[in-house]
């Protein structure tokens, strides 16, 4: 099993343990509160989305990993989504050093 298996196993993990936030609308929100450590953009998002979540985290100085393509978050989670927010910092530190 290779990190990026890993790494999507642990998201479907985060989310089972209720640690994440997925769509835009929210993971902006939540980014604007402070309340999440890692975002996860699909690398194969739209320009206006990837922008708008690029730009929010850069300026809440959030991290964003653009790893996974959309398929690839849409199925660690069971649903489709472009955009995933870690509110763990447990899981946001392991996330990292998968990706590393």
């Amino acid at each position: 099993m290779n990190n990026l298996e890993r790494l999507t196993n642990l998201i479907g993990l985060a989310q089972r343990a209720g640690k994440v936030i997925s769509g835009e609308e929210l993971v902006v929100k939540a980014i604007q509160n402070q309340s999440v450590h890692l975002v996860f953009l699909a690398n194969d998002a739209g320009p206006n989305v990837t922008k708008k979540v690029s730009d929010k985290s850069k300026y809440y100085n959030v991290e964003v990993s653009t790893v996974l393509s959309a398929l690839e978050l849409s199925s660690a989670l069971g649903k489709a989504r472009k955009v995933v927010a870690i509110a763990d910092a447990g899981f946001s530190k392991k996330m990292r050093t998968l990706m590393e």
